[in-house]
Order: C-alpha cells, then sequence, then structure tokens
C-alpha cells in the first residue's frame, strides 16, 4: 500500500481575505504548509541568499540579506535553521534588533515561542525562492571573528530559528544575479528617513528589492519584488521622510504580503546594490491602492503600494555579497512612471470618456509595414491632433484574456494593459476627413499582429485615449534656416506628418533604412516628390538579399535609386553628420540610434521623439 504524508495547511486570515475580495480572486485553499515544507532543507542549504524580517523595539518592521556562498544556512534539526555569515553588525537593523548591539559573541535567546520573523532563502541566478515563517530562537554576533574582517563593525552572526510555516514561490519577476561572497566594510552615509542622492541613485538602478511584512504579532512574511531598474518611484523626498511608490505586477493573487499590509499598514525593505555592496534598509507606513485610484497614482497599473519612510539607512559596502547580473525577467513589464515624471499616454481621456475609433482601411507598404486609417466615432471629446503627436489606442476588449498565472510563451502578456501608442503619419496630402486619422506602424508583438490580421469590413472598433506629443519644428530663428533631421526606419512618420508645415527644401534628411524596407521610402517619396533632393539614404542589409528580393521591391529599389536622394549602402556614421553652423538637430528613432546620435552630437540640441511611451 502506498503512504502519503500529507502536510498540514495554514488558513487565511482577514487581511489576505480583504485583499481577495478587492481584486476579486475566487477562493482557493491557503497552499501555505505548516512547517518546513518536504525538501526546503536541502533548498535552504544550496541557496547563496536568504533575506531576513524582524520587528525592532518599537514594532517597526525590518529586512536584511544575507550570504554570499551556498552552505552558509541549511536545516539542523527538523524545521530548525541556522546561518552563519560575515555581516556589518553596526549598521544592520534586523541585527541590531535581534542582538540588541552586542558583539561580543554572547548568545541571545528568545524566550517563549521565540522572536517574529521570516525570511526567504533565495537563489536568483535559478529564479528559486521558498517562503519561511517563523520564531528566531537564538542570535549572536562576535566582532571580528572573519578571516577578512578588516573593518571594526564587522563580525560573524550566527542565527538559529524555527520554521513554523513555508511556501514555494514562483521564479517570476526575478531577474537573474550570480552571487559571490564579498567582505562588508561599513560606513554609515545616511540615517534619516530623506533620502541622500546615493540612495536615490540606487533606486533609480534597483531592480530588485526584498520587503518584511508582518500580521500584527501574529505572524511575518518576507519575500522579493522585482522588475525593470528603477521600478520603485520616488514621489517625494522631504525631512519627514522620502514617499516611495511601486507597482504590484499580476502575480500568483494569493496577496500574502498585501494582506498583512490591509491588518498592519507597515513594511520594511531593503534594497541591495548588487555591484558596489551599498545597501538601503528602510522602514514605513504602507498604503495600498487599487484599480483607478492605483492607475491615478501610477498610470498602467491596477495596483499600487505606497511607503512613506519613517527611518531608512543607506550603508556603504554593507553587504556580504555581490551579485554579477544576468538576464532580466522575461515578464518584467515596460517602466511605469508617475504624472509628476511625465505624461503617460492614455490617461489624457478619462477612461469611462473614451472613444471609439473603427478601422476602415489598411494599406500594404511591406510585409511588415501597413498603414491604417480611423474613423472617430465621436471627435468633439478629443479633439484635433497637431502633426507630428501620437494616438493612444486601447486593445483591451479585443485581447485581454483575463487573469493568468503565467505565459511563457508570451510572458509580457501577463501585466499588458493592451495600451498602444501610435504616431499620426496623415497630413492634408492624404485627403482625409475631420474625423479620420492614419497610423503607420511595424508588425510587431501582439497587438500589431492582430490589427494586421484585422479585416477592414468587419468594422473593428478600439478605444481611442487621446492625442498626445509636442514633437514639432520650432518656430524661433530665421525662417530659412537649415532643419537637419535623423530618421531610422519607420521613424520616419513623424517627421512624414510635419512635412506639410515647412518648405521641404529646408530639410536635410539622413534616413537610415534596412532594405528590407525599402517600401516605406518609396511610399513616402511618391507622397512628397521633393523629399528627395533633401535627403541622404543609408540602405542596409542589400548584401546577400537582393537576389532574393520580389519583383516589386526591385521596382521600388530602382524607382528609389533614380530619385535625386543621395544614396549610401552602408550605415549612418558620425562623420555623415557634418553641417556647419548648425546647432539644432531634429531625430527619429529607436533607443539605440538615439543613443549613438546623441554622442555624435554632444554639445549640440538634439530634439528627440521618444518611441519608448
Amino acid at each position: 500500500m502506498a503512504a502519503f504524508l500529507l502536510a498540514e495547511s495554514a488558513s487565511w486570515h482577514e487581511g489576505e481575505e480583504k485583499m481577495h475580495k478587492l481584486m476579486r480572486v475566487p477562493y482557493e485553499d491557503n497552499p501555505t504548509v505548516l512547517n518546513l515544507r518536504p525538501g526546503g532543507g536541502y533548498f535552504v542549504q544550496t541557496s547563496p541568499l536568504m533575506a531576513i524580517g524582524t520587528l525592532d523595539k518599537e514594532g517597526r518592521p525590518w529586512t536584511t540579506v544575507l550570504g554570499g556562498d551556498p552552505g552558509f544556512a541549511g536545516e539542523i534539526a527538523p524545521s530548525i535553521i541556522a546561518a552563519r555569515n560575515t555581516v556589518d553588525f553596526k549598521y544592520n537593523p534586523v541585527l541590531e534588533a535581534l542582538v540588541d548591539g552586542k558583539n561580543d559573541g554572547e548568545i541571545v535567546k528568545f524566550e517563549d515561542s521565540g522572536r517574529l520573523m521570516a525570511a526567504l532563502p533565495i537563489d536568483l541566478e535559478n529564479r528559486r525562492r521558498v517562503k519561511l515563517m517563523g520564531r528566531m530562537i537564538a542570535a549572536c554576533v562576535s566582532k571580528g571573528d572573519s578571516d577578512r574582517s578588516k573593518s571594526e563593525h564587522t563580525g560573524m552572526a550566527q542565527l538559529v530559528f524555527k520554521v513554523t510555516a513555508s511556501l514555494g514561490n514562483c521564479p517570476k519577476y526575478i531577474n537573474k544575479k550570480h552571487i559571490v561572497p564579498a567582505q562588508p566594510e561599513p560606513t554609515l552615509i545616511s540615517n534619516s528617513p530623506q533620502l541622500p542622492q546615493g540612495a536615490i541613485d540606487l533606486l533609480n538602478r534597483a531592480d530588485t528589492l526584498f520587503l518584511s511584512t508582518t500580521h500584527r504579532q501574529e505572524s511575518m512574511d518576507t519575500n522579493i519584488r522585482g522588475g525593470p531598474r528603477g521600478f520603485v518611484r520616488i514621489l517625494s523626498n522631504e525631512p519627514s521622510g522620502a514617499v516611495l511608490v511601486y507597482p504590484e505586477y499580476s502575480g500568483n493573487r494569493l496577496y500574502q504580503s498585501l494582506g498583512n499590509l490591509q491588518t498592519t499598514p507597515c513594511a520594511g525593505f531593503v534594497f541591495p546594490d548588487f555591484e558596489t555592496g551599498n545597501v538601503l534598509y528602510a522602514t514605513g507606513d504602507t498604503e495600498i491602492f487599487v484599480g483607478k485610484d492605483a492607475a491615478t497614482l501610477l498610470p498602467r497599473s491596477n495596483l499600487v503600494v505606497k511607503i512613506k519612510l519613517t527611518a531608512a539607512r543607506y550603508v556603504k559596502n554593507g553587504l556580504p555579497f555581490r551579485g554579477i547580473s544576468g538576464d532580466p525577467s522575461p515578464y518584467n513589464p515596460s517602466m511605469r512612471y508617475l504624472p509628476i515624471e511625465r505624461v503617460t499616454p492614455g490617461t489624457q481621456i478619462p477612461e469611462e470618456k473614451e472613444v471609439p475609433a473603427r478601422l476602415i482601411k489598411k494599406e500594404v507598404i511591406t510585409p511588415t509595414i501597413y498603414r491604417f486609417r480611423f474613423q472617430i466615432m465621436n471627435p468633439s471629446i478629443v479633439g484635433k491632433w497637431d502633426p507630428g503627436q501620437y494616438a493612444t489606442l486601447s486593445f483591451k476588449d479585443e485581447l485581454d484574456m483575463g487573469y493568468s498565472h503565467m505565459q511563457d510563451d508570451d510572458p509580457t502578456s501577463i501585466n499588458d494593459d493592451y495600451i498602444r501608442t501610435f504616431t499620426v503619419s496623415s497630413h492634408p496630402g492624404r485627403n482625409l476627413s475631420q474625423d479620420e486619422f492614419e497610423i503607420t506602424m511595424r508588425k510587431k508583438g501582439r497587438v500589431t499582429n492582430h490589427l494586421f490580421r484585422a479585416n477592414e469590413r468587419s468594422g473593428m472598433e478600439v478605444s481611442l485615449r487621446g492625442f498626445d506629443g509636442s514633437f514639432r519644428f520650432e518656430s524661433s530663428g530665421a525662417a530659412n534656416r537649415i532643419l537637419p533631421c535623423i530618421a531610422g526606419g519607420i521613424g520616419i512618420t513623424p517627421i512624414i506628418a510635419l512635412l506639410h508645415t515647412i518648405d521641404i527644401s529646408r530639410i536635410h534628411l539622413y534616413w537610415s533604412v534596412a532594405v528590407r524596407d525599402i517600401g516605406i521610402v518609396h511610399d513616402t517619396f511618391e507622397q512628397f516628390p521633393e523629399l528627395p533632393n533633401s535627403t541622404v539614404l543609408f540602405l542596409t542589409g542589400l548584401q546577400g538579399v537582393e537576389a532574393m528580393l520580389g519583383e516589386a521591391d526591385k521596382g521600388m529599389l530602382e524607382s528609389v535609386a533614380k530619385s535625386n536622394a543621395r544614396i549610401e549602402h552602408r550605415r549612418l556614421d558620425v562623420k555623415d553628420l557634418v553641417l556647419d553652423g548648425t546647432e539644432e538637430w531634429y531625430l527619429c528613432g529607436s533607443p539605440r540610434l538615439r543613443k549613438s546620435v546623441t554622442d555624435w552630437l554632444r554639445g549640440k540640441r538634439v530634439i528627440c521623439e521618444d518611441f519608448d511611451y
């Protein structure tokens, strides 16, 4: 007869149940098991890092992260974990809370059931983690008890805790790091809830944080949050305490950390700088924002946490490890910015006042570049666009399939709001009605794939969220001054929309295009026959492809070659951008092209169209 060992599970507390109700999560049993889950001891022993959280004398949660080498921690008895690690004992708030400043090797034993704590053994390189909830049994720090210790604030910490509950977690939003040990030599830079510049710089680079939350004095939770670099935004930084904001991405919908914040709205954070060893410890009062309130605070977010720091420590070289960055999580969504930082497309019109825009025509320019014409159903609400602006469209009703925990074949779809921005490429020469506009786009991603498959006779409607953008040819200066423009591929669209506003002979266009996209060049030159006279075309990718070009492409290539455009069969280079006395340049292209050009034109004024919406 087969035998099965069933681990006893925990129940939900009222804070978790409140989060489930707010987020409309159907009931499921709590997957947290009591004591250490099977295999948990081996995972602890093989993990190079462990985040640990506890409460200080004032009841404030703090978090630290220890480690460097696998084996610094392990299971020494059933559900009993011991850790031994070189540490900064002077400025580490968790160790301070546990040993109360003692560093002479005296063992601090916690009476009754032990000191409330939680831990997160984690293998960042393989994106594996296990949450441990429990009680600290004993702790001690021995000053200078390290083979390589050079600092009077460095010693050896030994911790023993009992695991009362545990849970394995998914790999989403974990950015890979290869962890190596390092010797801490801590220096306290700041002990204020107002963040110094070094801490601000750390937050702007950070793609990983660890946090600890508590459900009153009953239980504690330590976990990780990850995202693109800088995903934690600074709302304010006053002497009374900085205010931080970060999005909670779509996860497993257990909401254990946020459930704790519902009953006990405070959290402790550690922001490790894996490259330098610097570290920011912070604790503060929290507030959760859901739905429209979240989107108001941090646009394109459905769930947001705001933290008002009540205490913080920024420590130079305080970590006992370093991390060599690997691949970012494929689940990371794009950066989300505060309204005070930049206007987020799609926020111009309240969601309840979105205007339908109907697809009425599509034209094939190349196999991967189409032009789409839309009719606005109620143009009075959104108003008229200005040349060079972009349209913000929501495809949520067309594409949103609801909640999914993991989606390895399309990971970014998990947090996709299906809002997209496209430059309006319409101009008077297109003879459109007042309620129509056109966008020209490349096939790339789920939304554009959907549009490319759409039948223009189907009457497909999407939600228009407004027009915005400030890219335009500036009117200051001499009326006949040269307007040098640099474009990469389909990045030409903002310039197309603006050409009718000026004398085209003033344009000096440097256009870098792959030969497979020759159709967009041919189409643009047909719309503006005078433009070739002002264009230097940098054609790339012809070698090895010419024999595979179809007759239509060969015809367009021949037509472009016979135009008055100067054609270079190579990439655009710094030596090409030489115009005596020209201090102002216009640039439309990919982030890679923008970086190169802004480096080449250092000292000049470069007006960019930003496609990183």
